[in-house]
């Protein structure tokens, strides 16, 4: 079974977050959240055994649907993670966009 980083952090429970919001929602189950939330019923399922993350875009539409930070939402499940990391190639531009940029900087900086 694939899981992903987060599940190996002991305090992350994402079942405690949909549980939460079942009840601030006064919804029935997770069909009903699903729904709510926009999502299709497989992803609350695979959120629920680890086998897929709250991901960014999920927070956002609780944060909207509930009004609770996100702050809370991720304390809920137990996301104790005080920054997310991005890798060091996200953001960087390609070796090959990088020497065009160069090159055409250098060139604009000769005709001034």
């Amino acid at each position: 079974m694939a899981h992903h980083a987060l599940a190996s952090q002991e305090s992350y429970n994402p079942n405690h977050l949909l549980d939460i919001l079942l009840g601030k929602m006064q919804l029935k189950n997770d069909a009903a959240l699903s729904r709510l939330l926009e999502v299709a019923p497989p992803v609350i399922s695979k959120i629920r055994h680890h086998r897929l993350p709250v991901g960014a875009s999920l927070l956002i539409r609780m944060h909207e649907v509930t009004g609770m930070s996100i702050r809370d939402l991720r304390d809920l499940m137990g996301d104790r993670r005080t920054k997310y990391r991005l890798s060091d190639a996200q953001g960087r531009p390609k070796p090959e966009d990088r020497a065009a940029a160069e090159k055409a900087l250098a060139g604009s900086a000769a005709h001034h």
